[in-house]
């Protein structure tokens, strides 16, 4: 069973940073891909980001291209979300996700991802 742990969010004013951390734990947590996806109230959820098991290769929903930096250190089973140039639109409920390395993890659908974090708030706000 994997278990994943996000943190790091809070509040932050508009062009602010932040980043995510999303901790694995359980048996080869470094074996899967990781997503990141996002809910704010009353919306769908948003694929934001995914990285591939070693980290080579990543992808970016369009609303967080340029801004976001997703990376992973496996000798600490931690994901990491970097989020620079921050909008009030990314005010949102963060969620780390694990999926299967042979799945189409790379599209960013969370009927990819079969492990969840809790869940952390960040909110954007002058």
């Amino acid at each position: 069973q994997l278990q994943l742990v996000e943190s790091g969010g809070g509040l932050v004013q508009p062009e602010g940073s932040l980043r995510l951390s999303c901790a694995a734990s359980g048996f080869n947590s470094d074996y899967y891909a990781i997503g990141w996806f996002r809910q704010a109230p009353g919306k769908e959820r948003e694929g934001v980001s995914c990285i591939s098991s070693s980290g080579g290769s990543t992808n970016y929903a369009d609303s967080v291209k340029g801004r976001f930096t997703i990376s992973r250190d496996n000798a600490k089973n931690t994901v990491y979300l970097q989020m620079n140039s921050l909008k009030p639109e990314d005010t949102a409920v963060y969620y780390c996700a694990a999926a299967d390395p042979l799945s189409n993890w790379y599209l960013l659908l969370g009927s990819q991802y079969h492990y969840w974090g809790q869940g952390t708030q960040v909110t954007v706000s002058s």
